[in-house]
């Protein structure tokens, strides 16, 4: 899979859509605040095929896929929702071909799998746009009045129309005027569309004469309200639509991306033992096990990135008296060496036959769940006996490395702890929503235990960098004086987080976690 980032251009698209009004007009939009004049651009044709797989996955999760010509953007079109932005979407254009373009399969790859992409609806537009712009005559927004036609292009002719108007704010618009603007519409009549795109109104309105989509299978029944297994489930769910909805967030190369997609495989991995009970271990450990290699393979990239930094912010505080020999050039060959080709081999993961399977595998084990009779439960009931158990694995090994004396012994035992508290801290979130408060604070303690636990660890691996860098540096006959300062330093945190480790265990005791639990 070729460089999505090459092949393709992405802006942020922040628009509303509204039924025009009886007469299909506008109004005069030069009474808006900010808005000194509305300039007519003229009418444009616009001719669009829309691609879906047969059960139309891309809908459902309310992406659009289009190949489109007329306008000044012909092209092919991907557009992917923004949950936290109201009306926005992140529009990925790609240039005309014939074909899908092998970079926007891969961005829906996650949903469609191995499934064709097919065309499923024709929309020919006729567009009168205009532009408001403010005085200095800046563009704020586009604002078109489209008249639409609507085909059914599986297997018939069935057709809808209508005409509707959009608003579209200018790129690093203010988003306070589509709120002025539409103020401006209600006053005319004009309200908010129900549909969320044009493709989701014509695949309302007409009629497939194929018969639809493929019929859904049959769910199993749902595990009681308010059980255990109703609320692990739930979680689970969250962690696989977290895991499909930053697959090409991934692909992009977008910030923190790949650590977010870790997340959720090590939270469902979580899930599956710390609930074991109310789940059949001979289904979820197999799934665990491909959810353990996956991140894995996502953390060559992620990890040595993190290290990275942590690597440059120490040269940068060291005084400039002290560089001896070309440190910050060492680093970087250092940090090229790891990072050739890691994200050809992430894509190439994400296009795998293994990684899709794994997400049919979790489709799978959700829609079929492996629930044992201890699900039935109520969750306030069983939810703090399963946390319970996971702070008795932690407070072992804490205990265990509070007993060892400093060295490589002492910080295995609390890289183990370090993993029983994240275990504990993700039981305690998965349980928040059943059980509240209680389980916020006690997902907030093993957060405190975690994060210096976590702290420790990352001195260990760079540490361990450290020693590697300042072995390379003298065999080209460097001085290795900076990678021994630095090595100590980082000596010296663990040491610190060491110290700091009894007072935070103490804040998270056993009787306060107890209490807090009712157990």
């Amino acid at each position: 899979m070729a460089d999505t980032r090459r092949e393709t251009a992405t802006k942020r698209e922040i628009e509303r859509k509204y039924d025009a009004g009886a007469d299909g007009g506008l109004p005069d939009l030069r009474g808006v605040a900010g808005v000194a004049d509305v300039i007519d651009k003229g009418v444009a044709e616009l001719d669009a095929v829309y691609y879906d797989t047969a059960d139309q996955r891309l809908a459902a999760a309310s992406i659009t896929l289009r190949r489109r010509t007329g306008g000044a953007d012909a092209g092919w079109h991907l557009k992917l929702p923004v949950p936290e932005m109201e009306g926005a979407r992140d529009e990925v254009h790609a240039p005309l071909s014939d074909d899908v373009p092998r970079a926007l399969i891969g961005l829906v790859r996650s949903r469609v799998r191995t499934a064709e992409l097919t065309p499923i609806v024709r929309l020919r537009s006729s567009r009168e746009l205009r532009h408001l712009v403010d005085a200095s005559g800046a563009l704020l927004a586009e604002v078109s009045i489209d008249g639409v036609r609507a085909d059914r292009l599986a297997g018939g002719t069935d057709a809808t129309a209508w005409t509707e108007i959009e608003v579209e704010l200018a790129d690093g618009g203010d988003p306070a005027l589509l709120d002025k603007v539409e103020k401006k519409l209600r006053k005319a009549g004009v309200h908010r569309s129900t549909s969320s795109s044009k493709l989701a109104r014509a695949l309302r309105e007409t009629v497939d004469p194929a018969g639809g989509p493929a019929p859904v299978p049959a769910a199993a029944p749902a595990p009681v309200e308010d059980s255990a297994g109703a609320q692990v489930l739930a979680y689970l769910r969250e962690q696989r639509d977290a895991l499909v909805d930053l697959d090409p967030a991934v692909r992009q190369d977008l910030p923190d991306s790949v650590h977010q997609m870790r997340v959720a495989t090590r939270r469902t991995r979580s899930a599956f033992k710390s609930y074991a009970k109310f789940l059949d271990r001979a289904v979820t450990d197999p799934v665990g096990e491909e959810l353990k290699w996956l991140a894995a393979e996502l953390g060559v990239d992620r990890d040595r990135e993190v290290l990275t930094e942590r690597l440059t912010e120490a040269i940068a505080a060291v005084p400039r008296t002290l560089l001896l020999g070309p440190v910050r050039g060492r680093l970087k060959i250092w940090k090229v060496a790891g990072r050739a080709g890691s994200r050809r081999k992430t894509v190439a993961v994400l296009d795998s036959g293994r990684y899709l399977a794994l997400l049919d595998r979790l489709d799978a084990l959700l829609a079929d769940p492996p629930l044992r009779k201890a699900a039935e439960t109520p969750a306030a009931e069983a939810l703090p006996k399963a946390m319970l158990k996971d702070y008795g694995r932690l407070a072992t090994r804490v205990d265990h490395a509070l007993a060892l004396t400093a060295g490589e012994e002492r910080d295995v035992a609390m890289h183990e702890a370090r993993k029983a508290a994240k275990r504990a801290r993700y039981a305690g979130e998965a349980a928040g929503p059943a059980l509240g408060n209680p389980a916020d604070r006690f997902a907030k303690r093993m957060k405190a235990v975690q994060k210096v636990l976590g702290e420790h660890q990352d001195s260990v691996v760079a540490r361990e960098a450290l020693r590697h860098l300042a072995i390379q540096a003298h065999a080209a006959g460097e001085s290795a004086f900076v990678w021994g300062l630095l090595y100590g330093r980082e000596e010296a945190a663990a040491a610190a987080r060491e110290r700091e480790l009894p007072g935070v265990w103490e804040r998270a005791s056993r009787p306060k976690v107890r209490a807090a639990l009712g157990g």
